[in-house]
């Protein structure tokens, strides 16, 4: 396999994407020094994630599946995956939840190599994945801290019923923020509460836009690679936040820069500007190989137009916001809508949405090995997308940051196999 060549690591970053590394890093120092503050620490997820509710209690998140996600870009993940696996975990399972195991008989290294705090507590959003309510439970052993445990349904009928929506609030206000009292000593405020949803949805209307953006053609962003620096705030820590809401002004900025210039994104290899094939991705995401993936769509002049990676925490793009005048139910709407808490039937409504309003060429579906969520009906999907669409699918396998799953060539001779199908249907066209 080709060894991909060393890349400066502020090659192809626009000033928002430097802006994200800047929060990042205060992010990384505040978690480091929140306990000796006095501030409590939780572990959380990241899907349809309850932060702002965190913000009123003056709690630190810490998100394992982000630490995952870092292993795998420092190229460190194995030895994290191996200490798992050698104490008995099996390679089918989750690799965020084996290197979260291997972490911990690790002493608790980070992936920068420094310590990071124990839990106060656990804070389990139970709303997708059977495989997050099991690793909560390892961890509570290891740690021996609570866990405050949302369980909100699955979103299997395209919309939320009234009792869906009294079942999800009865839960905050008379489980949750009780709970969050009890373990913070800090008394729950509903106008603090309502100041952190209003920067949200600040946040998200900005968010929309900027993705929605892609529906021009040339397309001034990638809806995946380059992307992911613009979700890291609103998917983590800063969501409901003013640093959040300043971040988000500057994506759009040189977003809005692009667009007038008629500029594709910028990424480590060059800008794309030249966009031959329009796509849009299902899943499909490796850590690990993260630059050798992103180049084989480089080389084709592939943009990604739309992602539901991308849309993990919440799909904000199609108006799923947070609304200070009714700060619960919104809230229950936005972790319901989350991407992963979607039906196949509403996965798939998404993704046809994105292949027809974006002017895609076609869709690709990257399975993740060790996620059972994810990989469940993708195949199926696959078919029924193709019929609605009338457009070809692709389909290939990787694992988010198990590199032992990746083969660069296996991966490219796949999706160049599928870009010469396009260039076939179009000759015949």
């Amino acid at each position: 396999m080709a060894v991909a060549k060393a890349i400066d690591p502020n090659a192809g970053k626009d000033a928002a994407m430097l802006k994200e590394k800047e929060l990042n890093i205060a992010y990384t120092n505040m978690v480091r020094t929140s306990q000796q503050k006095g501030k409590k620490v939780c572990y959380t997820f990241v899907p349809g994630n309850l932060v702002e509710l965190l913000h009123c209690f003056d709690v630190v998140p810490i998100f394992p599946e982000i630490l995952g996600l870092q292993m795998g870009l420092r190229r460190n993940a194995g030895k994290y995956l191996d200490a798992g696996e050698n104490d008995g975990y099996s390679e089918d399972i989750c690799s965020y939840v084996k290197a979260s195991v291997g972490m911990q008989m690790q002493g608790n290294i980070g992936p920068d190599g420094k310590p990071l705090p124990k839990p106060d507590f656990l804070f389990l959003i139970y709303s997708q994945c059977f495989t997050f309510m099991k690793w909560w439970e390892i961890l509570r052993k290891t740690y021996d801290c609570p866990i405050i445990t949302v369980h909100l349904p699955y979103r299997h009928h395209g919309r939320i019923t009234p009792e869906e929506m009294k079942y999800g609030v009865d839960q905050l206000q008379q489980v949750v923020i009780p709970q969050l009292e009890e373990v913070t000593g800090i008394k729950f405020d509903i106008d603090l509460f309502r100041e952190k949803l209003a920067y949200s949805r600040q946040m998200e209307e900005d968010f929309a836009w900027i993705f929605n953006s892609a529906k021009n053609i040339p397309s001034p962003i990638d809806g995946m690679f380059q992307s992911l620096y613009y979700v890291g705030p609103i998917n983590t820590y800063w969501r409901g936040t003013p640093e959040g809401v300043d971040f988000y002004k500057t994506v759009r900025q040189v977003v809005e820069e692009r667009l007038a210039a008629k500029q594709g994104p910028p990424t480590p290899f060059g800008r794309l500007d030249e966009q031959k094939y329009r796509i849009v991705m299902d899943w499909g995401i490796t850590w690990d190989h993260f630059q050798e993936y992103a180049k084989i769509f480089f080389d084709e002049r592939a943009v990604i137009v739309a992602s539901t990676y991308t849309k993990v925490s919440g799909t904000y793009d199609v108006g799923n916001w947070h609304d200070p005048n009714r700060p619960f139910e919104s809230m229950v709407r936005s972790n319901m809508t989350c991407y992963a808490n979607l039906s196949l039937t509403d996965r798939v409504n998404l993704i046809e949405h994105y292949v027809k309003d974006f002017h895609a060429d076609g869709f690709l579906i990257g399975s993740l090995k060790s996620c059972k969520s994810c990989a469940a009906g993708l195949l199926a999907m696959l078919r029924e997308l193709e019929k609605r669409t009338g457009l070809p699918g692709g389909f290939f396998e990787l694992d988010m940051m198990d590199g032992r799953y990746f083969s660069e060539a296996n991966v490219r001779n796949r999706i160049e196999s599928y870009f010469r199908m396009i260039d076939e249907r179009r000759r015949m066209a």
